[in-house]
């Protein structure tokens, strides 16, 4: 006997962690997919083309289905709506249907989690602030049971959500009202605001048009959140109503957080990424026929299809050198919400699946930057956020815009004990890993070996026009037993630059550094626990040290003449970083851990010509620090340094009131060789 119906389809459980290390596998295949390209690409005619290109179909087929493996319909995000749009009807006197169209959408599990807060609270304003009471519905000639819609679908690489209502709508007059009273901007410049700016007042931070503060609403805090949390994932929200007809916010979201498709770009010599979600589109200036930049008050902008295009020159933005030629140039086209506005770079090459990696803890104050990538040809670089570029030049934002959060209170630098650091990792040696911070890496390189000379018992290589010193991490190098192809791990400091030979990149990995200093062994600080395992973490200042004293700037020998400095720092790896580079230009170093062991030293009768200092402390912090010094002792009128992750207007103005002489951030190194010259130069004239 046969059964006629189909056979149930088959399925099995698979833990979360199975599908996140299948995704993590995948990405770093796509990384070696796109290093493989990139060497047939200047290769040219060659025998691995067909079989790279059949290499590069495989993994984009593999890719996509793992990714399928991760997608979860939003609906999953919607379940719980129903009940609260009942509740909420019930609890407002209002009568309210919800209807949700798109359900079966599929997206990434990882934005899925991200967005259910954002979507549950826009509902709950859609029902208090869009719907209006049955009996004001009856007069307005509206049926009595107030709709909010929901809609999802996909649209190139990406997912648009649309959350609408068929209430009040928004009263730009109210809002106009608002923002005069707020001192958001003058009564002459609402008045010649579009209706749709003004609509976007909304999302300013504590900005509330309610009446009254309710357990629902009102409370002051709200779509700014909103906004702020769908621009963490790469997303945009804008904004559409129409008063007495109701409001739809459209939200745009990327599909995945993992693996975007981006466009590469280069300004002031450095290479960026852009996401492709953010461009609208490229424009050639300069050069006959093409596009005109003009100037309105020294800013650049674009007369793109009769309409003036607001400019930001990249290099400007991020103080890189800029090209000779401002006017002959590109310009990506991107939008933020509503407005439109133009990045300019130097060069525009092509576009790129990239594998998203988290932005260094040292630079996440840094707005303008979403993360960071590895290209094919080994290069480490950064995920520009226009988002972020627009809040820090003042276009497209709805003002005001909150800084940065620290936990408590602490500057996001990279040497925070209680801070995950994006670290390198890599083999060199013996089969046990090891790891660099990424932010103090420039690049990673695949170096021929025919390319490695030697001089002097040296390993070199000509790096960019200059000879570049390389430094096997093994302790020695031979070539007859080198691989063809030698992985290096590439420091830059201005024109000068050293490589680390090592044996294999492993991966990118963030995490807490709690460096365990027992069998503590030279080039290294101690070890730390990544991903499970013992992992020896470099002593970067000792490894530069071995290419040369004059790589940290031995022009600048001279400039320290033996005065004695004493460093302040809670971190024994920005000791291990500050006490070689300062040494190395000439200072006496005396290290301390806190305050409290410097001032025993004071008391203790001991001499030095300056103090660098950090901030954030254990115990006393830098500010009191500087405020016992000044307060009385020997060392009252000495030079004193803060250097500290903390640069922000507020901070310095603070540090400069508590005592401090200069303020220098952390890891600019030249500017505190520089600081540092000056005070004790200043000290001598006086």
């Amino acid at each position: 006997m046969v059964c006629g119906g189909g056979a149930p389809p088959q399925t099995i459980r698979v833990s979360v962690d199975v599908l996140e290390d299948l995704m993590m596998l995948v990405s770093e295949l796509v990384l070696t997919r796109n290093q493989l390209l990139q060497l047939a690409r200047n290769q040219g005619d060659s025998a691995f083309t067909v079989p790279l290109q059949r290499l590069s179909h495989i993994t984009t087929d593999l890719q996509e289905g793992v990714m399928k493996t991760r997608m979860q319909p939003i609906g999953n995000a919607w379940a719980k709506l129903p009940r609260l749009v009942r509740d909420l009807g019930v609890e407002l006197g209002k009568k309210i249907s919800l209807e949700m169209r798109g359900a079966e959408t599929e997206l990434d599990r990882q934005v899925l989690e991200l967005i259910k807060d954002p979507l549950t609270h826009m509902v709950r304003n859609s029902a208090d602030h869009g719907l209006e009471r049955p009996e004001d519905r009856a007069r307005a000639g509206k049926p009595e049971t107030g709709r909010i819609m929901l809609n999802a679908r996909h649209e190139g690489g990406h997912i648009i959500i649309e959350i609408g209502d068929d209430g009040r709508g928004l009263s730009a007059e109210k809002i106009k009202q608002k923002v005069i009273a707020q001192g958001l901007a003058t009564e002459a410049e609402v008045a010649n605001m579009p209706e749709r700016e003004v609509h976007r007042f909304i999302f300013r931070a504590g900005f509330s048009t309610a009446a009254a503060i309710t357990s629902v609403s009102g409370r002051g805090v709200g779509m700014d959140v909103v906004k702020t949390n769908m621009e963490r994932i790469g997303g945009t929200i804008d904004i559409r109503s129409r008063e007495g007809f109701g409001t739809t916010f459209v939200i745009k979201i990327p599909l995945t957080l993992a693996i975007v498709s981006a466009l590469i770009v280069e300004s002031g010599s450095e290479r960026f990424a852009i996401p492709q979600i953010g461009v609208v589109e490229l424009v050639r200036v300069g050069g006959e026929g093409a596009a005109q930049l003009e100037r309105i008050k020294d800013a650049p902008v674009l007369r793109l299809r009769d309409r003036l295009l607001p400019l930001v020159n990249l290099a400007t933005l991020l103080q890189l050198q800029p090209a000779a030629e401002e006017a002959s140039a590109f310009v990506v086209v991107t939008q933020v919400g509503g407005h439109v506005f133009g990045i300019i770079v130097d060069r525009v090459f092509d576009t790129e699946e990239i594998v998203v990696k988290p932005v260094a803890p040292i630079l996440r104050h840094v707005t303008m930057f979403g993360g960071n990538t590895i290209l094919g040809d080994g290069s480490v670089i950064m995920i520009l956020d226009p988002n972020g570029i627009a809040r820090a030049t003042g276009l497209g934002t709805e003002g005001g815009e909150a800084e940065p959060e620290r936990e408590s209170g602490r500057p996001s630098h990279l040497l925070q004990s209680d801070a995950a650091t994006a670290l390198l990792l890599f083999r060199a040696g013996d089969a046990a890993p090891k790891a660099v911070p990424l932010g103090l890496v420039a690049r990673l390189e695949d170096v021929e070996r025919e390319r490695i000379e030697i001089a002097g018992g040296q390993p070199l290589v000509q790096y960019r026009g200059k000879l570049m010193p390389l430094v096997p991490l093994s302790g020695h190098w031979d070539a007859s037993m080198a691989p063809e192809r030698q992985p290096v791990l590439v420091f830059s400091d201005g024109d000068r630059a050293m490589g680390l030979m090592v044996d294999e990149i492993l991966d990118v990995v963030e995490d807490r550094l709690a460096v365990d200093g027992a069998g503590e062994r030279p080039g290294y600080l101690g070890s730390v626990v990544v991903g499970g395992k013992v992992t020896e973490l470099l002593d970067t200042a000792w490894w530069l040290r071995q290419a040369g004293e004059d790589w940290f700037g031995g022009s600048q020998r001279a400039a320290g003449q033996g005065r004695q400095v004493l460093l302040v720092e809670d971190s024994t790896f920005f000791r291990n970083l500050v006490v070689p580079a300062l040494g190395a230009a000439g200072f006496v170093v005396t290290a301390v851990a806190d305050a409290e062991e410097a001032l025993r030293l004071r008391d203790a009768g001991a001499e030095f010509d300056a103090i660098v200092s950090d901030i954030t402390m254990p115990g006393m912090d830098g500010f009191a620090f500087a405020r016992v010094l000044r307060d009385g002792g020997p060392w009252r009128d000495l030079p004193l340094v803060a250097l500290t992750g903390r640069v922000e207007p507020e901070d310095i103005a603070r540090g400069r009131e508590a005592g401090f002489t200069d303020y220098v951030g952390k890891f600019d190194r030249a500017a505190l060789l520089e600081s540092l010259t000056q005070c004790l130069a200043a000290r001598v004239e006086a």
